[in-house]
């Protein structure tokens, strides 16, 4: 019986993901990703907040669940997870390839 041969984990058409990869790291970038796509809920959420202080909880119910709508409607859709999904592999590839880790930007918000 032959060894299995695989490719090594360098080799740019390997796409097997660690846990790491898989829990951790995709899903931050569809997080960052879907808060851009739905700025406009959260923008309006935060100014929420921001306008009723303490009584958040209860006045800013539509709001809220609006935002969570937004977010769960990316996070649940598996186009967004494989979009997200190659736009991680890429930055993979280029940090093994040149060795330079690609500094993530983070969405500027209040919540």
């Amino acid at each position: 019986m032959e060894p299995r041969m695989e490719p090594p984990p360098s080799a740019a058409g390997n796409s097997k993901l660690r846990h790491v990869e898989k829990d951790v790291l995709i899903p931050q970038i569809m997080r960052d990703r879907a808060k851009e796509r739905c700025s406009d809920k959260v923008q309006a959420f935060t100014k929420c907040c921001q306008e009723t202080g303490f009584l958040m909880v209860v006045k800013c119910r539509r709001e809220n669940t609006a935002l969570k709508d937004c977010l769960v409607g990316y996070y649940s859709d598996p186009l967004f997870y494989e979009e997200c999904k190659a736009e991680y592999l890429k930055q993979r590839e280029e940090y093994r390839a040149t060795g330079i880790k690609k500094k993530r930007q983070k969405v500027t918000s209040n919540v």
